[in-house]
């Protein structure tokens, strides 16, 4: 059985100031991810022993991204990355997650129930089956697709004047340049690409805030 070894582990202050009332179970998902996340081919093997570097700090540096309070959805939630994640850092999101493949959703089902986080709904679909369906204030997505697929699938679930809030990588400007007529189409009113975590991780976590219309 696959486990992350303690030398991955970040400092505890660290952890106690982005996880401040859910060290235990941050650790706990940690666990389920480089264990049976790894043996049901949910996360590489090669990932197990940089869970926390690679994955868990990368999406907790985003939290401060969304508003109190809001409904957020993420999109492809695979293993519960960055929605798990958000949901631990920030309680006071209203978190969503959407994944269609049912080992997936098995998975999530399993994690939320071991950690807790009743107020955290699970939807068994794709993005674009909520079409008309459902808003919310932000959606959010990691290594789901880029932003040529992404935006149609995400911005019909962004309510007016909601936010895509995209976690991507180094290409991030040349992907929101090669969008440009993508964006006008679906009336974007301002776009802008951030950064977070100085001090906490390198290279910085890039986020890709796509806002739609009032």
């Amino acid at each position: 059985m696959s486990s992350v070894s303690r030398e991955t582990q970040p400092d505890e202050d660290l952890v106690r100031t982005l996880f401040p009332s859910r060290v235990s179970e941050i650790n706990r998902y940690v666990h389920l991810l480089g264990t049976i996340g790894t043996e049901r081919g949910l996360i590489g093997p090669r990932e197990a022993p940089r869970l926390w570097e690679r994955h868990i700090l990368n999406c907790a540096v985003v939290s401060p991204a969304f508003a109190p309070g809001a409904s957020v959805a993420d999109i492809g939630s695979g293993a519960g990355l960055p929605g798990v994640v958000l949901a631990l850092c920030r309680p006071d999101l209203r978190m969503t997650l959407v994944e269609p493949l049912h080992r997936r959703v098995a998975f999530l089902h399993e994690v939320l129930e071991e950690l807790g986080l009743t107020s955290v709904a699970v939807i068994p679909a794709r993005a674009e089956d909520l079409h008309n369906t459902m808003l919310f204030d932000a959606v959010t997505a990691r290594a789901v697709a880029p932003l040529g697929r992404l935006v149609p699938w995400a911005l019909p679930l962004c309510r007016p004047g909601g936010e895509l809030v995209a976690i991507k990588g180094a290409g991030a400007a040349d992907e929101l340049a090669g969008a440009e007529q993508l964006l006008k189409a679906f009336s974007v009113s301002e776009t802008a690409i951030e950064r977070y975590g100085e001090g906490v991780v390198s290279p910085l976590t890039t986020v890709l805030r796509i806002r739609s219309r009032d």
